[in-house]
């Protein structure tokens, strides 16, 4: 049987982004099964076929490291998931598969550029929690800040997380492995370094008021990050406003930049996603890019089922539920329940 030329491309495609990825960090905790307990960690970090030159390299800082960059991307890969918990694809990934989310992402599309985004933040977040809770030796707090110029009322103290430190190691782990002269490079690069600056931005000044008797005469202030959720939600709203772009070359310079495909519509700024691509249909099951459909799935409401059902409607099932109620306090120190069972409702996608 004779293959098309466009067979031929898209096998190719799929064959070179379904290898192995550093996400795959993100789907154990660290250190992963391959680790050979006979080696030592650095003899392990450049047999792991996870990790390309220069992030073996910096897994050979240590295996506390690495420890935080698996935390980090799990914690991404979880918030993705939640993210998109109702809608028509939902982050799946798969266990027993080092390219994670399987060839549903050889698609250049607005679901690869969240993907991006939220793993690049989640290894720069982790690296940065970890840093004042002095849990590595590369980094501590940020004493930088402290030379700013504070106003009257307050002055920088405390421990201000070193976000800068935090960026620069993921920079250094996540960008290592784009060709920068490809469009897909230029892509990722852009969508990872969105993930971190939105990381810098949603940052909070906190303060703590010291004085006689419970007064505020000295206010103690240090920067902190915000929760993780907030970075996940405020990359939901760029991944539904993403920019469809193209490559752009200025003839004289041969410098390559991303450009919106509609000329009516400006480049996009550091913290915009984009995307190269138009998202493939995830309504229907296709192996051969991991998408599940949206068969069976449970849906919310009736515009929710709506869309995730693809307007194939869904059923409502009966389900029964058994759940502790009727909580009392018993004197000490002992909490009695009773067991309710009723039955839930669900919306299940034909």
């Amino acid at each position: 049987m004779w293959l098309t030329f466009r067979q031929i491309i898209m096998i190719v495609v799929l064959f070179n982004v379904s290898r192995a990825n550093w996400w795959y960090l993100g789907l154990q905790n660290y250190p992963p099964r391959e680790y050979n307990p006979l080696l030592s960690h650095k003899e392990n970090c450049y047999r792991y076929p996870f990790l390309k030159s220069r992030q073996q390299q910096l897994c050979d800082l240590g295996e506390k490291i690495m420890s935080v960059v698996s935390s980090g991307t799990k914690m991404a890969i979880e918030e993705c998931q939640h993210q998109f918990s109702s809608q028509r694809w939902n982050c799946t990934t798969y266990s027993n598969n080092t390219s994670v989310f399987g060839n549903v992402l050889s698609y250049k599309s607005r679901e690869k550029a969240y993907v991006n985004a939220i793993t690049s933040a989640g290894v720069a977040y982790a690296i940065t929690k970890a840093c004042s809770r002095g849990e590595l030796n590369e980094c501590s707090c940020d004493n930088k800040i402290q030379r700013k110029q504070a106003k009257k009322n307050w002055q920088w103290g405390g421990c201000s997380e070193d976000i800068r430190f935090g960026e620069k190691f993921s920079r250094d782990f996540v960008d290592s492995i784009e060709d920068i002269d490809s469009v897909q490079g230029l892509m990722n690069v852009h969508n990872n370094e969105a993930g971190r600056r939105i990381i810098r931005s949603s940052m909070q000044k906190v303060c703590k008021c010291h004085g006689m008797s419970g007064s505020c005469s000295v206010r103690i202030c240090w920067m902190k990050l915000s929760s993780f959720r907030d970075i996940g939600d405020s990359l939901m709203v760029r991944y539904e406003g993403a920019s469809h772009v193209r490559l752009g070359e200025k003839k004289r310079k041969k410098i390559k930049k991303l450009r919106p495909i509609r000329i009516d519509r400006k480049t996009p700024n550091k913290t915009e996603l984009v995307y190269l691509d138009t998202s493939p249909d995830y309504c229907e099951r296709n192996e051969s890019l991991s998408i599940m459909g949206t068969y069976d799935r449970v849906c919310q409401g009736l515009d929710g089922c709506r869309h995730l059902c693809c307007h194939r409607g869904f059923q409502i099932r009966l389900r029964d539920v058994e759940e502790k109620c009727k909580c009392k306090f018993i004197w000490c120190c002992n909490v009695a329940c009773e067991i309710c069972r009723y039955k839930k409702e669900e919306y299940i996608c034909n």
